[in-house]
């Protein structure tokens, strides 16, 4: 049996205001004919197939085309999506019981009976051969949210504070095999998917500020999945790749750079095969970008290098700002704020067939005393005038001291604000 794993579509992603329909369309028009030129019989997708959870009728659309026409071209297919943290759960399985005739299966939010007890049935989907035998297993898990896991058991020698949130899906994992081994016969291999944050994983800048991973909370040790699952498809971290060392529990990764800290990442799905002794043949398969994300330059400098840089970009050879335009983002160090900086940069890509996303301004570190730490009051917020408030958080954001006309303009604020509370 012929198999891909993918992850993180995120259709209806708008890049600093870009709308990438474009990117998605050649993305699943590439994947379709694939599905198509290799006879894939298993298509695995690991979560967030939207960017937000209510996407609009566009993006709904695009993501029912393809499943319209990968099934039409490829008849013999059969498709298991989970649930990812971006994605409205409940929405995204409504039409669940229409797609299973089409052998597309769907698994979006955990359902208990009345008692708590959760149905492990849901997320058991057998895996069939094109004569419609079961030659195998899928512990299908979307993305776990507190109280869809049972309580898991108390190990007393554990430390207090236990990360109860990583040892609720470890239980989920170790229930849900459980459930499904006992469905196992001779000669049928399980599979299993999630979209978690596995420990170890390498994270992108995007990972971190979409997901505050507080004190690891969130991260579930990759002990969790059961030793006799052959293959652990995985969503939810951007980057590609493979847990500890273990081939066989990878992140597909995401089809199209989501953010510029992805720029340099090959961007992929994961082919493999399976039968009764297990996985083999497994390989990324590169996915091609069609919209490149460019970097000018290549490390923060000084506006006038900066300036140089965008003037020497090629000129336009088609109309600009077209779908197949490369996203800009431009590395400045400055060493104030520049209020006219935008439109100083828009001029200098007069002509430029480039989209401009992003301008990313850097201020090079000044410190009082040459220790790397800068002077102000206490850290009790009592004593806390709001001018210590202000020059704080100007020095944070811009490694330096507020102007002087700045610091008028703000006792002015100050003032007047004083004046109106009196009133």
């Amino acid at each position: 049996m012929k198999v891909l794993h993918t992850a993180d579509w995120h259709i209806g992603q708008l890049f600093y205001e870009y709308d990438r329909t474009y990117e998605h369309e050649q993305f699943l028009d590439w994947l379709t004919e694939l599905l198509c030129q290799e006879k894939i019989d298993l298509l695995l997708i690991a979560g967030d197939v939207f960017d937000i959870s209510n996407p609009s009728a566009a993006s709904i659309r695009l993501f029912y085309s393809f499943l319209n026409n990968a099934t039409r071209k490829c008849p013999d297919l059969q498709i298991i999506i989970t649930a990812g943290n971006h994605d409205s759960a409940s929405r995204l399985e409504a039409p669940r019981p229409l797609l299973e005739s089409s052998r597309i299966h769907i698994v979006g939010t955990i359902d208990k009976d009345d008692n708590g007890n959760i149905n492990y049935d849901k997320v058991t989907i057998p895996i069939t051969d094109k004569a419609n035998n079961t030659v195998g297993w899928c512990l299908a898990v979307p993305y776990l949210r507190i109280g869809d896991y049972p309580a898991a058991e108390r190990d007393h020698k554990a430390a207090p504070r236990e990360n109860t949130y990583s040892a609720g899906v470890a239980s989920f994992y170790k229930e849900a095999h459980r459930h499904i081994a006992d469905k196992k016969t001779a000669g049928q291999y399980i599979i299993a998917l999630g979209h978690l944050h596995v420990a170890h994983a390498e994270i992108t800048d995007m990972d971190s500020a979409e997901r505050a991973i507080m004190g690891g909370i969130e991260c579930v040790s990759a002990s969790a999945f059961h030793p006799d699952l052959c293959y652990i498809g995985l969503g939810h971290i951007h980057k590609a790749q493979q847990i500890g060392g273990k081939e066989h529990i990878r992140y597909a990764g995401s089809p199209i750079p989501l953010s510029f800290s992805e720029l340099k990442y090959k961007h992929q799905i994961v082919y493999f095969e399976l039968d009764a002794a297990g996985i083999r043949n497994l390989k990324p398969v590169e996915v091609p970008i069609t919209v490149p994300l460019l970097s000018v330059p290549q490390k923060h400098a000084p506006l006038p290098d900066v300036i140089k840089a965008l003037t020497a970009l090629p000129p336009a050879g088609e109309p600009s700002d077209t779908p197949r335009s490369p996203y800009l983002e431009i590395r400045i160090l400055l060493d104030e704020p520049r209020p006219g900086l935008r439109h100083q940069i828009e001029q200098a890509l007069e002509g430029k067939n480039i989209r401009l996303a992003k301008i990313d301004v850097r201020y090079p570190s000044k410190t009082t005393e040459g220790d790397g730490h800068l002077e102000g009051p206490g850290d009790n917020l009592d004593a806390l005038t709001p001018r210590d408030v202000f020059n704080r958080i100007y020095e944070q954001q811009f490694q330096t001291a507020p102007p002087k006309n700045l610091i008028g303009l703000f006792n002015q604020a100050v003032s007047e604000a004083a004046q109106t509370e009196v009133k």
